[in-house]
């Protein structure tokens, strides 16, 4: 397997695995974020532009930054049961 192919097979698997977690809608929407990337409707990177590791790192980052907003939005919810204790910033 050539270094293109693995990152390939990597990327996709990543977006299987968000897909699991967000549902695939959704982790498809965020990998099409990636300009460097090209995603088919099931989720599999058919097409790699530029540095596979800079795609890589953007790709997680698409993930990160939504989990930072749905961990985010379900403590303020947590919160609002306890209104005695100050909440996180």
């Amino acid at each position: 397997m050539s270094e293109n192919d693995s990152y390939l097979s990597l990327l996709s698997d990543i977006i299987a695995k968000q897909a699991v977690i967000l549902g695939p809608d959704i982790a498809i929407l965020k990998a099409r974020n990636v300009a460097s990337i090209v995603v088919d409707d099931k989720g599999n990177v058919t097409e790699l532009k530029g540095d596979p590791q800079t795609a890589l790192q953007n790709l997680v980052d698409q993930y990160v930054e939504l989990s930072g907003l749905i961990v985010k939005s379900a403590l303020s919810q947590i919160f609002e049961k306890y209104p005695t204790i100050k909440k996180l910033d």
